[in-house]
């Protein structure tokens, strides 16, 4: 039976797994009507490159980079890089941190360079789906 509001909650909401580790999606365009907002959780257990190449969104980004142990996400042994800006700036991230990459600013690559613990990766979009600048979003399913 339907409900009123059941359309607002989505089960498991499971993406593409990255190698063998898990990732959760949701896409505003497909599981609440349009929404303007989209959210991914990588789970990370060893090193990764996940994004080569410096690109741009039109749409806010915003990234919180934790300690896996969600008892304790503070407890975080892992050394991430990640480049910011048309000059392709270096960030090295070696503690929880909160990351906000603002509509057109070109950022990448993303490279989970030492991974001693699981971290999590939780990658909010102020966008219905993930698309880069000038390009027509993919179809999700």
């Amino acid at each position: 039976m339907a409900t009123k509001y059941g359309k607002y909650l989505v089960t498991e909401p499971r993406g593409k797994d990255i190698g063998a580790f898990p990732r959760w999606i949701i896409y505003g365009a497909r599981d609440f009507e349009g929404a303007e907002f989209s959210v991914r959780l990588h789970y990370l257990a060893e090193p990764y490159l996940m994004i080569k190449e410096a690109h741009s969104h039109d749409f806010d980004q915003f990234y919180l980079i934790i300690g896996a142990d969600l008892a304790n996400p503070w407890d975080f042994h892992a050394e991430v890089e990640l480049c910011l800006g048309k000059e392709e700036e270096k960030h090295i991230i070696t503690a929880p941190t909160a990351v906000h990459i603002p509509k057109g600013m070109v950022h990448g690559p993303l490279n989970f360079k030492k991974i001693d613990r699981p971290i999590i990766l939780i990658d909010s979009l102020l966008s219905a789906q993930y698309a880069l600048a000038g390009q027509q979003p993919p179809k999700i399913q």
